[in-house]
């Protein structure tokens, strides 16, 4: 009289339109070459334009995957 095996959780599909949206992190020479210019972006350059400064990147809204 061997017990019913547990049978394996369904994994649940995450609809598109539910995933949240990756942006990439740019540096300062991606910005400077972009036709559109966002704010942050424009922030980060204006930023990284003095000298001794150190940048990490920022995040590019313009270029969501």
């Amino acid at each position: 009289m061997a017990g019913k095996k547990a049978g394996a959780k369904k994994k649940t599909l995450v609809d598109a339109a539910q995933r949240q949206q990756q942006m990439p992190i740019v540096t300062v020479d991606t910005c400077l070459k972009c036709p559109s210019v966002c704010v942050r972006g424009a922030a980060y350059m204006e930023k990284m334009s003095k000298p001794g400064s150190i940048g990490f990147g920022v995040p590019c809204i313009l270029r969501r995957k």
